[in-house]
């Protein structure tokens, strides 16, 4: 466990001091970050979200999903908690592999900084206040997107849940079982969902939208659709140089007719919205001169329209003969206007307009809203426009402004009856 953080000073300084307590933890020898839900990196940001929280006197909780909370004063208890008041703000601490360093640790580390910030000012909050670091928010290791919030609302089963695998085929449970934790205990908590009264996620943008119109900051409008599938596509093992392509059951073939179709499916889309990608890839027996046997492949794909993001599905489907695994699905998430509108009054003195942006990316926020909490979120501006690669950046006053717009946000919250 690492020692507690130092009582809360200056946003700028406070900033500096808990993103370079983070810049260590799980970086990749090749580039960026590898913090894998459950494996040791991740748990040691487990350990330094607790001991931060801890040192600026709030209160930790894990709830039945992973999902790690920490309360400005005692959390609600069970029941009483049902009654749409917590003002809750946070993201996640999970990466994809080679991930960057912001998508996610950004929100985590500006709630508690926005949180640390009105306690140093005095401010006395007239509802719960948390900020909250969701479990397995990129499915990189399980395959399942939003796992922690899934779980928490309800939308996923803790039975499939716990039957996840990763690649070494470890299932969640035993990786849970080996982190200390019961997998038995994982479930929803309609109870603490249900006492959310505003969920407010802060992340880096991962677009260039803020960049083309010179703004630091940006308000979400709707999470758009978006699903993974899994294609198995079989074949017959055999050798590379001794078998006539005549005579060959290449399942690489079909592999690659799937790359392609699902880019001109995409392609085919009106609007110009529709993405799909084919960025996972399992080859058995993965040799050199061996013919596969098997291929496993995973397409996400995205659009405005939901219609759209199936249509580009079936056509894959039907390009390759194969019937895919629906591993997730989220379908079009609109955010609570009337939050968004609230928090546009109350930072435009300040910030000016902010833009509204809708996002082709997933984010626990959609889950909640999806569940009926109250969600918004606040995007701060990516030089690069990447993002999930070593190169995702935002620059330090960038930051700064969105740790300062969160915090008028919480203390507007939090001391609304």
């Amino acid at each position: 466990m690492r020692a507690p953080a130092a009582p809360p000073g200056s946003p700028p300084a406070s900033f500096d001091r808990l993103w370079a307590e983070l810049a260590a933890i799980g970086r990749d020898p090749a580039g960026g970050y590898r913090r894998h839900a459950y494996t040791p990196p991740e748990l040691e940001l487990r350990e330094w979200f607790t001991a931060t929280a801890d040192g600026y006197g709030l209160e930790v909780e894990e709830d039945r999903a992973g999902n790690l909370w920490a309360w400005w004063g005692a959390p609600p208890p069970p029941g009483v908690a049902a009654d749409r008041r917590a003002v809750v703000a946070g993201s996640h601490l999970d990466s994809v592999p080679r991930g960057g360093a912001f998508d996610g640790p950004l929100g985590v580390v500006s709630g508690l900084l926005a949180v640390a910030e009105l306690r140093r000012r005095g401010l006395t909050p007239q509802r719960p206040v948390a900020v909250v670091a969701f479990a397995d928010e990129e499915g990189s290791r399980f395959g399942v997107a939003c796992a922690g919030s899934r779980l928490l609302t309800g939308q996923l089963a803790p039975d499939r849940a716990r039957s996840l695998t990763d690649d070494d085929g470890l299932s969640m449970a035993e990786a849970l079982r080996a982190s200390g934790r019961d997998p038995a205990r994982l479930g929803p908590e309609p109870d603490r969902v249900a006492g959310i009264g505003a969920y407010v996620e802060l992340h880096i943008e991962q677009g260039r939208g803020l960049v083309d119109l010179d703004a630091p900051i940006g308000l979400g409008s709707l999470i758009r659709p978006h699903g993974r599938w899994r294609f198995d596509l079989l074949g017959r093992a055999d050798h590379a140089g001794t078998t006539r392509l005549s005579d060959r059951d290449d399942p690489m073939l079909a592999q690659a007719r799937l790359v392609l179709t699902a880019r001109s499916s995409a392609e085919a889309c009106g609007g110009g919205g529709a993405v799909a990608t084919v960025g996972r890839v399992v080859v058995e027996p993965n040799a050199v001169n061996a013919i596969p046997a098997r291929v496993a492949a995973w397409l996400d794909a995205r659009a405005d329209e939901e219609a759209d993001v199936r249509a580009m599905v079936a056509r894959v489907s039907a390009e390759v003969g194969v019937t895919p695994v629906e591993e997730s699905w989220t379908p079009a998430v609109q955010l609570d206007a009337g939050l968004a509108e609230d928090l546009a009054r109350l930072l435009t003195p300040r910030w000016g307009a902010l833009p509204r942006l809708a996002s082709g990316a997933g984010h626990d926020a959609g889950i909640l809203a999806a569940a009926g909490v109250p969600a918004a979120m606040l995007h701060v501006r990516n030089p690069t426009g990447g993002s999930h690669a070593p190169e995702e950046h935002a620059d330090r006053d960038d930051c700064l402004a969105g740790v300062a717009a969160l915090t008028d946000v919480l203390a507007d919250l939090a001391t609304t009856p």
